[in-house]
């Protein structure tokens, strides 16, 4: 069974609005499982095994639960403030952006810029920065020249699902493919 409309709402709750259902997260975006199974439950079908199977399907890996199980929280893409508590890390000396050909102008302009996100997202292969550039359009590519950009000292950051994380990147770094 899908879960697909379900994942994206756990998404809008873990990321962006956990008072929709009732909930907080704590400093470092962490929910209490209990409390969120029943403030969705409330609105939908729902309940432990559902959200597991949503956790363990999810082709993005969005979500990870605690080591005991007791919390969830998404593994980025906030617009709330939280602490994902990321160590900067060296990444390599490139990596792909992919976007919508209509956001192109400004990013020529000024670069990318996380917009009501806490950073910019970067795949670490071109393929995936065409999926994710798909989903908003006609698809296109920046790559971005990150072993210089950490070189030049901006942080990066590694998701535990593999997305690489910036604060921006200016225009400079980047080359449309």
């Amino acid at each position: 069974m899908s879960y697909d409309r379900l994942s994206r709402y756990l998404s809008l709750i873990l990321r962006h609005h956990p008072e929709v259902i009732g909930i907080s997260l704590d400093a470092h975006g962490w929910a209490d499982v209990d409390e969120l199974i029943a403030g969705i439950a409330q609105k939908k079908n729902f309940n432990r095994e559902i959200l597991e199977e949503i956790v363990r399907t999810d082709k993005k890996q969005r979500y990870s639960f605690s080591e005991d199980g007791a919390k969830i929280r998404a593994n980025q893409g906030h617009s709330v403030q939280v602490d994902l508590e990321l160590q900067p890390i060296e990444p390599p000396d490139l990596l792909w952006h992919g976007t919508a050909e209509k956001y192109a102008a400004s990013i020529e302009k000024t670069g990318l810029k996380p917009g009501s996100r806490m950073y910019v997202h970067l795949s670490p292969d071109i393929e995936t920065a065409v999926t994710v550039g798909k989903r908003h359009g006609r698809p296109i590519v920046y790559e971005v020249k990150s072993g210089q950009m950490h070189r030049d000292g901006f942080p990066f950051y590694r998701s535990v699902n593999g997305v690489w994380l910036t604060s921006r990147v200016p225009n400079i770094y980047l080359e449309r493919i």
